[in-house]
């Protein structure tokens, strides 16, 4: 597995594999090669089909320093589904440098004509039940097990929870609508004032999610927001910590051990399927976080490993064929509500965990969703894979014909 700092990434939204993406390749790119004055990009995938909407075309032209023409394209050949072509020229219009970028989810990037130091296997493990035999055997914990392969983690690990804190603070302060066609309130502010007035579970519920609509509206207002493990499901995890940090009184210390263990759920399922929209629905995204803070959330409850991972198989195996349709192409509907309604389904896969332990060993494995999600993600079709051509995307844009 890779580096659990190539997991979490602080960056402006909408969409990690819009835009932070694009931009992380176009800035490499301009490191390596120096400016030049004409730039061409070519999107493909998903990237053609919702760039506009997701900001993908500004962000691109934002981050290359010469004139910059940008086709929106079909017919991609190359391996993976979503990517670009990013070419450079000189003053006589002659091409200089062409990359072939492949956005994977997550902001991560691959690139077939340079070799990313980033994309550097850090962890021997590959599969939760070799994690847990390794832990078991030499008597370590999560964190032991994060620290012993990431020098210095604690410290990058304070700097995600310090943003994520701060995503859900200005996020909970915010007025007005987010940008776009859709002309969507802003939410959460209000939410959580409606909180203040309820009592017992009722409240609690819904502070997670005022906190995870305050992040997920900060996303889409193209704010800082934290991957967990990609933009679009950012408001999860975020509503999480910040529940935990203000309202349970949470350590700090504590908060960053449970960043380390949901980054290595969502590291196993990065590397034994996807957490992109594009490749495997929403299932990829919502479903990732969710499955990542659940497994954050038990270990916050105290919880052993066994319990830890039937809360993130859990947080998984219900999420199964989520599809990724969002409407005109923004990080808005249906994915800030999602982000709510993810965050409950945490808590209560934690719950669940607890006490159906108790009752009987569960059959199905965290392992075993993650490769049922993967294969579930390869026979959904591409129109629900973050196109805005089928589903309730399709649908709004029927509903006033």
């Amino acid at each position: 597995m890779q580096s659990i700092r190539e997991l979490y990434k602080i960056g402006h939204g909408p969409s990690s594999s819009h835009t932070l993406a694009p931009e992380r390749a176009c800035h490499l790119f301009t490191k390596l090669y120096g400016t030049f004055p004409y730039y061409e990009v070519e999107l493909y995938g998903s990237l053609s089909l919702t760039g506009q909407g997701h900001r993908t075309d500004k962000v691109i032209m934002e981050s290359l320093p010469g004139d910059c023409i940008i086709a929106f394209c079909d017919d991609w050949n190359e391996s993976f589904p979503n990517g670009f072509y990013l070419k450079a020229f000189d003053a006589n219009h002659q091409l200089v440098h062409k990359w072939t970028v492949f956005s994977l989810g997550g902001g991560s990037i691959q690139v077939k004509e340079y070799d990313l130091d980033w994309d550097e296997e850090v962890y021997h493990e590959s599969s939760f039940k070799e994690i847990e035999s390794y832990l078991t055997k030499n008597s370590k914990s999560f964190y032991d097990y994060v620290n012993e392969h990431e020098v210095k983690l604690d410290k990058f690990l304070k700097r995600i929870l310090d943003a994520e804190l701060a995503c859900v603070e200005n996020g909970l302060k915010a007025d007005g609508y987010l940008p776009g066609k859709l002309k969507m309130k802003r939410s959460a502010k209000e939410l959580y004032e409606q909180s203040n007035k309820l009592e017992g579970s009722e409240k609690e519920r819904m502070r997670l999610m005022a906190y995870a609509y305050a992040a997920s509206e900060e996303n889409g207002a193209g704010n800082t927001c934290v991957t967990a493990p990609t933009l679009g499901a950012c408001g999860v995890m975020a509503s999480l910590l910040y529940y935990y940090a203000k309202d349970k009184k949470a350590s700090e210390k504590d908060l960053i051990h449970a960043l380390a263990v949901g980054g290595v759920i969502g590291n196993l399922i990065k590397t034994n399927a996807t957490i992109s929209g594009a490749v495997g629905g929403c299932q990829a995204e919502i479903g990732a976080a969710v499955s990542m803070a659940s497994a954050a959330c038990a270990y916050l409850e105290g919880l052993p490993i066994s319990q830890i991972e039937y809360a993130a198989e859990i947080g998984m195996e219900h999420n199964l064929g989520l599809t990724c349709d969002p409407v005109m192409g923004y990080v808005m509907i249906p994915c800030i509500e999602r982000n709510a309604m993810g965050i409950l389904r945490a808590v209560d896969a934690a719950l669940l965990s607890k006490h159906m332990s108790q009752v009987k060993e569960h059959l199905v494995s965290f392992d075993m969703v993650v490769n049922t999600m993967n294969e579930t993600g390869k026979q959904i079709p591409i129109s629900l894979k973050e196109t805005a051509q089928g589903g309730l995307a399709k649908e709004f844009l029927q509903k006033d014909e």
